[in-house]
């Protein structure tokens, strides 16, 4: 028999049958591509279709999809075209591709207001996913932890270690560095728009409180969603593609007791660090610009900076951190197992991971600011 591929075209009554027969395998891909395309233009007739594929002499996946997508192709209505002939050693095969749900072509050619009203509706929609997935993610993870404390020995603190490692010592010294820079910033341009007023002392009131109560923890917070977030969703999401979150439910661990809550743990306590250095950072770059660029003495200005600070300026700041962090770190996991089999899928939740992480971090800065002036602090 030959083995190139090839698919006739019989009529018979009524019916109009397409007979392959071959080899229909991915190594003829350009053949029976041109053939199909041939084929599926007989789309819409009003005649029955029947695909009979007894004389193929070998199939793959390849040409099995082939087959399958010819026949969605061809089903119109109230016609349907079948596959007759099929031998019991590809039935299988072309069963399991049938199973592939066929992807909806979008018509972005015109816009109209129904499109536009439907893509709203899946954007809320989406917002609502969004949310059901971050209160489940934090129920499992709270009672992994609740499982922990009742056995401790089950805590992976070498993960934890590892991770605090990774999120804390390793971002030290870039987050000194944007915060000293942030700082040198604020107090430089306030100089500039005092000294107008000749009130160049007033940027230490500045300074102080708008870096101990905001600036400082909500700047280290959105690098570390842009650093930590991205490589927890990155992590995870190769994982997922990898199949090795699938082995360890196989083996009879939780993912969320064994990958999720180390990394949560770190990251908690990584941020309150980390926002204390940034906004000790910041403070130094500020005196020293303050210093070098106002003439303002560094005596003059820590007396000045102890006057118009107090502790609960450093209590708004630093008790932000452990809440934005575990916002960030719910995020980055719900994204990285969220992650399908594709490398296009990894890059798309590592991006909306951190914008959402970034997202989540103002907004919750914004609820405590609302709440810690309803207190009067």
């Amino acid at each position: 028999m030959n083995s190139d591929p090839k698919l006739e075209r019989i009529a018979k009554g009524n019916a109009l049958a397409l007979c392959a027969t071959g080899t229909w395998t991915a190594s003829f891909a350009p053949v029976l591509e041109r053939m199909v395309a041939d084929a599926e233009k007989l789309a819409g007739g009003p005649q029955s279709i029947f695909i009979d594929v007894s004389e193929v002499a070998k199939l793959d996946t390849f040409g099995a999809w082939l087959i399958e997508r010819l026949r969605r192709s061809l089903t119109q209505g109230a016609v349907e075209a079948q596959i007759a002939g099929l031998s019991a050693n590809y039935s299988s095969l072309v069963d399991e591709v049938r199973r592939v749900k066929a992807t909806a072509v979008v018509d972005s050619g015109s816009v109209t207001i129904t499109g536009m009203l439907e893509q709203i509706g899946r954007a809320v929609a989406g917002v609502g996913g969004t949310m059901a997935g971050l209160l489940d993610m934090l129920g499992a993870v709270l009672a992994a932890w609740f499982r922990v404390l009742i056995h401790p020995r089950s805590l992976r603190l070498t993960s934890t270690v590892h991770h605090l490692e990774q999120v804390c010592w390793r971002a030290v010294p870039i987050i000194v560095l944007i915060t000293f820079l942030i700082g040198c910033i604020i107090a430089q341009q306030g100089i500039f728009h005092f000294r107008r007023f000749g009130a160049d002392i007033f940027v230490v009131d500045m300074l102080g409180v708008l870096v101990l109560r905001e600036i400082g923890v909500l700047l280290v917070a959105i690098m570390v969603a842009g650093r930590s977030g991205s490589a927890y969703t990155a992590e995870l999401g190769s994982m997922k593609m990898r199949e090795e979150i699938d082995a360890l439910r196989t083996m009879g661990f939780d993912p969320i007791e064994v990958l999720v809550l180390p990394r949560m743990m770190a990251l908690v306590l990584a941020l309150p660090i980390l926002a204390f250095l940034g906004a000790m950072a910041a403070l130094y770059g500020g005196g020293l610009v303050a210093w070098l660029y106002g003439g303002v003495e560094p005596e003059a200005f820590l007396l000045r900076l102890r006057d118009a600070i107090s502790i609960d300026h450093f209590i708004v700041g630093i008790v932000k951190a452990p809440v934005m962090a575990a916002v960030i770190g719910i995020v980055a996991c719900v994204e990285g197992l969220a992650v399908q089999g594709s490398a296009e899928s990894l890059g798309q939740h590592t991006t909306a991971s951190v914008v959402k992480g970034i997202f989540f971090v103002i907004v919750m800065d914004g609820v405590f600011a609302i709440f810690f002036a309803a207190i009067g602090m």
